[in-house]
């Protein structure tokens, strides 16, 4: 019997010690002590925010990512509520430390590069800049460890909305209209698809938050070991985070006792437009849709609301008297966000 608990404590503390091993590893802190939207630091007891990004990668050795998913969630602890926002990848804002560059959001990553404040921390303050909220934790992830996620899981349930074919990795997918369970590779191809998707980018948004609840709904139900042990591997290799461990296991659960209808959904209303000089399609958002969205985040984490000539929130100027984003950042796409013609989606 003594043997026998001395085993089980033995395999517990190596567990324990992979486990901390796996999230030390993915650990990567924001270049800043803190935001400025914030006057003190906040715990996962207070109201906070958490960014879930996507990049346009496969690998976590490619450091010359963008943001190909952008999915803000603001938690408040003390009601049990979550409020969700995704922000368009072809959302024309202006991006921190580039001179007053005024081009997707997506480049954000490249001007913190060349900045030298790091593409994660550029992102970051884009956002929190763009909307007026504060961006307490992150997690970035990469194609191939959003598949090795959903498939360590089990796969992620969805509703489909409408039959569309796609080419995914050089092979076509065909995906049916209807409830469906679909592995790492075939969510990847859900959750970028959006030439197809009449709604266009709000289409594919909408569709991300439904995997991310997805996921986030299997990952707090496990309980085996060695689901979690391939969990962290995924992460340890494709995921970086600025979470500690505790954070984790408080986010955990902390969603497990949040009630499904108490998850809401904030839309980005804005149009499509290539209306300037280098014909590049944009998502537009006017200013005062960014402060309504604003002040509904801000209601949530119980900061005070706004209004568009109070202080501290200064939304840069609607016009496009800034710089246009076509100088220097490579492969901007000079295509309308629900595409132009009728050919499959494509996607690497």
């Amino acid at each position: 019997m003594i043997l026998f608990s001395v085993g089980i404590i033995g395999a517990s503390s190596y567990f324990i010690y992979q486990v901390w091993g796996a999230m030390d590893s993915s650990y990567d802190p924001l270049n800043r002590q803190g935001s400025d939207k914030r006057q003190e630091q906040v715990t996962m007891k207070d109201p906070f925010t958490i960014m879930f990004v996507g990049t346009d990668v496969r690998s976590a050795d490619d450091t010359n990512w963008r943001s190909d998913v952008l999915i803000i969630a603001a938690v408040n602890p003390h009601d049990k509520s979550i409020k969700m926002v995704s922000i368009p990848r072809d959302t024309k804002v202006l991006i921190s430390n580039s001179n007053g560059v005024r081009t997707k959001i997506n480049s954000a990553p490249y001007y913190g590069k060349q900045a030298e404040v790091g593409p994660m921390t550029n992102t970051i303050t884009t956002v929190e800049d763009f909307l007026n909220i504060p961006i307490d934790y992150y997690v970035k992830v990469n194609f191939n460890g959003f598949i090795e996620v959903v498939d360590a899981v089990g796969g992620v349930d969805v509703n489909i909305p409408f039959d569309f074919t796609m080419r995914l990795f050089n092979k076509m997918e065909h995906y049916e209209k209807g409830p469906a369970h679909l592995d790492g590779r075939r969510a990847l191809g859900y959750v970028r698809m959006r030439k197809s998707d009449p709604r266009g980018d709000l289409g594919r948004n909408m569709r991300q938050r439904e995997v991310i609840q997805s996921l986030m709904d299997q990952i707090v139900s496990i309980n085996s070991v060695t689901r979690i042990d391939d969990i962290l591997k995924s992460v340890g290799n494709n995921v970086t985070h600025n979470m500690k461990m505790k954070q984790f296991i408080a986010l955990q659960e902390l969603y497990r006792n949040i009630p499904k209808d108490q998850i809401e959904t904030i839309k980005l209303n804005g149009e499509n437009s290539n209306n300037n000089v280098q014909g590049i399609w944009y998502y537009i958002v006017t200013d005062q849709e960014r402060l309504r969205v604003s002040n509904v985040i801000r209601q949530q984490l119980d900061l005070p609301t706004q209004t568009l000539d109070g202080q501290p929130y200064d939304p840069p100027p609607s016009s496009d008297s800034e710089t246009e984003g076509s100088d220097g950042v490579p492969s901007q796409e000079n295509q309308a966000p629900n595409g132009t013609t009728g050919n499959p989606e494509t996607t690497p």
